[in-house]
């Protein structure tokens, strides 16, 4: 069989494909790998994954469905009594209303991202969120033509977009503003009052809010209401992936208005017909107390290490400007040693063994001078990455 090489003149790929941008922290990833294979001892600091493995409650039911030969397709939008649980969710956690008819079930919540791109998005339409911010959300906004414009935050809205700068960014061709609460990589929690706000700008302008709460269980203070809230018009988006500790089982869910669902269940029926059938299966047993009785003592552990790692990176010359309120990220500053983010990261791996994102991976405002650390992995790991950073910075 002869290798396979494209010839440009008369093949080609999608333009699309020059402006889909690595995910840099699964590059950083592999390499810390390589390294692993070849003896070095890498504490992993850079991905966004809880270290606990998945509630047994949850497992058990998984593999339930699997002896049970529970293995074949669902309807596209998930299990009808998955959507209940989701819905009865939002009741009893969050006491808002949302009918099961409004939730569909998706590959995690990525492909809960993409229905929602491609079902209120045309070609040309704009996107506002904010930057830093996830890096595929403007990916997503790409594959289907549609285009993602980062608005530059920082510490004095911590890091996250409010009213005015909605207003004030809200153009033409702008349709929509997408918004994670807490945020990644900054961790940060938006007022729900100024989230009361954006909404009542965007349904002014007759556009669409898009309010990703992936991580919104895991606010360590005082938990903000969902947007599910604010009204039928707000869609939010969730996942089964962080809090539930489900990454590996590519489960998530879209709350929409009931309106658009005949859409979004044609768009879920051809792009990825439905989600995983065991992982719902399992995902039946996510809200029972039991799992819940072992996620919040996780959850405390989570809050443990960001009470521990924050102070021990700002005796090191860490700026953290805005201290992070949930998730499990910590977004700071290395003015004091350096404004090249993707070096320092590189150079810390290789020379000190420890693995963190440089600000890049979020945006381009002030990333050559951020880097996120995960506290996903346990405290005394994270006590031997402060002790082989204070060296390399000694260096």
């Amino acid at each position: 069989m002869t290798e396979f090489k494209l010839d440009p003149s008369r093949q080609r790929v999608a333009s699309r494909l020059a402006d889909i941008e690595p995910f840099r922290v699964m590059d950083i990833l592999a390499q810390a790998k390589a390294l692993q294979a070849g003896g070095r001892d890498i504490v992993h600091l850079e991905v966004g994954e809880p270290d606990f493995p998945t509630p047994a409650p949850i497992v058990e039911a998984g593999i339930r469905a699997l002896r049970d030969g529970l293995t074949h397709y669902t309807p596209s939008l998930g299990l009808p009594e998955l959507r209940e649980a989701i819905a009865s969710y939002y009741a009893e956690r969050h006491s808002v209303r949302v009918s099961a008819r409004r939730v569909a079930v998706t590959p995690g919540a990525s492909g809960a991202l993409l229905l929602a791109m491609a079902a209120l998005f045309d070609p040309g339409d704009e996107i506002l969120l904010a930057d830093p911010g996830y890096p595929c959300n403007r990916h997503f906004a790409r594959l289907v033509e549609a285009r993602g414009v980062a608005i530059p935050v920082g510490p004095g809205t911590g890091f996250q977009l409010t009213a005015e700068a909605v207003r004030r960014n809200w153009r033409e061709r702008t349709r929509g503003v997408l918004i994670a609460n807490p945020a990644n990589p900054t961790g940060t929690v938006i007022a729900h009052a100024e989230l009361q706000a954006i909404h009542a700008v965007v349904r002014e302008k007759g556009g669409w809010l898009i309010v990703d709460e992936i991580y919104h269980e895991l606010v360590y203070e005082t938990s903000p209401p969902s947007a599910a809230s604010l009204g039928d018009d707000v869609i939010v988006i969730n996942s089964f992936s962080k809090y539930w500790q489900m990454t590996g089982w590519r489960l998530g869910w879209l709350v929409v208005p009931e309106g658009i669902m005949p859409g979004i269940d044609r768009l879920a029926q051809n792009i990825f017909l439905a989600a995983p059938t065991p992982a719902q299966y399992a995902a039946l047993a996510a809200f029972g107390k039991e799992t819940r009785a072992i996620l919040e003592i996780r959850k405390a552990i989570l809050r443990q290490r960001r009470d521990g790692l924050v102070p021990a990176l700002e005796r090191l010359g860490f700026s953290i400007p805005v201290r992070p309120q949930g998730a499990f990220y910590v977004y700071a500053g290395i003015e004091q040693f350096s404004d090249d983010a993707e070096r320092f990261s590189a150079d810390l791996l290789r020379q000190a063994g420890v693995a963190i994102t440089p600000g890049v991976d979020f945006g381009s405002h002030v990333a050559g001078s951020h880097v996120r650390f995960a506290y996903t992995t346990d405290d005394a790991r994270i006590g031997e990455a402060m002790e082989r950073l204070t060296g390399f910075l000694l260096r």
